[in-house]
C-alpha cells in the first residue's frame, strides 16, 4: 500500500505530470497508460469545466496549444471539444508518416474516462487533480468535481483498495470550496515561485495538509521543505525533470516528485539511493 504520509519510506513518490507527457501528448490515455507501465506511483491531471458542465483534462484556458482547434474551454461544449485532435501538435516518435497505432492518442480525455480507467486497474494510485482558476464557472468546478468523485466512491478520503485522491489548486478559494463540499478529501495548496509571506514559516491555511512547491523554490531554498515538515505538512514539488533536481529533492526530503519523465526519475532515484 502506498502511503504518502510515511516520510520514512526509501524514496519520494513519483507522480506523472499530465501522464508521461514527455513521451506522449499530455492528458491523453496513452500518456497515463505509459505512466503506469513506467512504474509511476501516481498521476496528475488538470481539469476545466466545459460550457455544458463536463470536466475535461485540459491544462490551458484555451485549446489552441494542445489541439487543432481554437477557443476557450469554458465556452465550448463537450461535443465540440471531442471533435478536435489533441495529439497532432506532438509528433509521434519514429516515422512521422507511420499510421497511428493507438486510436486513443488524439482523443479528448474527460475526468470520468480517466477515473474509470484508473479505478478498473484496481490500484491505490496517488491521483492528483488540479482545478484551474480563475474561470467563469467559479465554484461549479469544485461542485461538479465532487459529484464525479462520489460517483466513483472517491469522495470520502482515502479508502483501502481505492485511488488516493488529492485535490490541488493555486486558488485558496477553490480549496475552501472543496472543504465545504467534501471535507474528507486531502488538499494541496500550489505555490508559484514568489513565495507569499503566509508560508514563510511553513504554515498553510486551515484544513490544507500539503504544499506544492515549484522546483525553483527547492533550488533556491531547500530548507523550505523542513519548515513545512515541521508544521506537519507534506511537500510536493513540480515539475522535476532534470537529474540534478531529482538529487535536490531527495536531499531535501520531499514527499512527492511530479515529473513529465516518470521512468527517468524512477531510474535516477534508484541510482542515487
Amino acid at each position: 500500500m502506498l502511503d504518502v504520509s510515511d516520510v520514512s519510506r526509501p524514496r519520494p513518490l513519483v507522480v506523472a505530470h499530465r501522464g508521461a507527457s514527455e513521451e506522449f501528448p499530455e492528458h491523453t490515455l496513452p500518456a497515463y497508460r505509459a505512466a503506469g507501465r513506467d512504474g509511476a506511483d501516481g498521476i496528475e491531471c488538470d481539469v476545466r469545466l466545459t460550457a455544458d458542465h463536463h470536466l475535461v483534462c485540459v491544462h490551458d484556458r484555451r485549446v489552441d496549444r494542445t489541439s487543432d482547434g481554437t477557443g476557450v474551454v469554458s465556452t465550448l461544449e463537450l461535443a465540440r471539444l471531442e471533435g478536435l485532435d489533441w495529439a497532432s501538435w506532438m509528433s509521434p516518435r519514429g516515422d512521422p508518416e507511420a499510421p497511428d497505432a493507438d486510436p486513443e492518442r488524439g482523443h479528448l480525455l474527460t475526468l470520468r474516462r480517466l477515473l474509470d480507467t484508473l479505478v478498473r486497474a484496481g490500484e491505490e494510485q496517488l491521483t492528483l487533480i488540479e482545478t484551474k482558476h480563475p474561470t467563469r464557472h467559479g465554484k461549479d468546478v469544485e461542485k461538479v468535481l465532487v459529484q464525479v468523485l462520489r460517483s466513483f466512491e472517491l469522495g470520502e478520503g482515502d479508502v483501502p483498495g481505492r485511488l488516493r485522491v488529492r485535490v490541488m489548486s493555486f486558488s485558496r478559494r477553490a480549496l475552501r470550496t472543496m472543504q465545504e463540499y467534501a471535507p474528507r478529501i486531502p488538499l494541496v495548496l500550489l505555490l508559484e515561485s514568489g513565495m507569499p509571506s503566509l508560508t514563510a514559516d511553513g504554515s498553510l491555511p486551515p484544513g490544507v495538509g500539503a504544499v506544492g512547491l515549484p522546483v525553483k523554490a527547492v533550488r533556491k531554498k531547500p530548507k523550505l521543505v523542513r519548515r513545512f515538515h515541521r508544521q506537519g505538512h507534506h511537500v510536493y514539488v513540480y515539475t522535476v525533470d532534470l537529474d540534478e533536481d531529482v538529487d535536490r529533492c531527495l536531499d531535501a526530503g520531499v514527499d512527492v516528485i511530479i515529473t513529465n519523465r516518470p521512468r527517468a526519475v524512477i531510474d535516477r532515484l534508484e541510482v542515487i539511493r
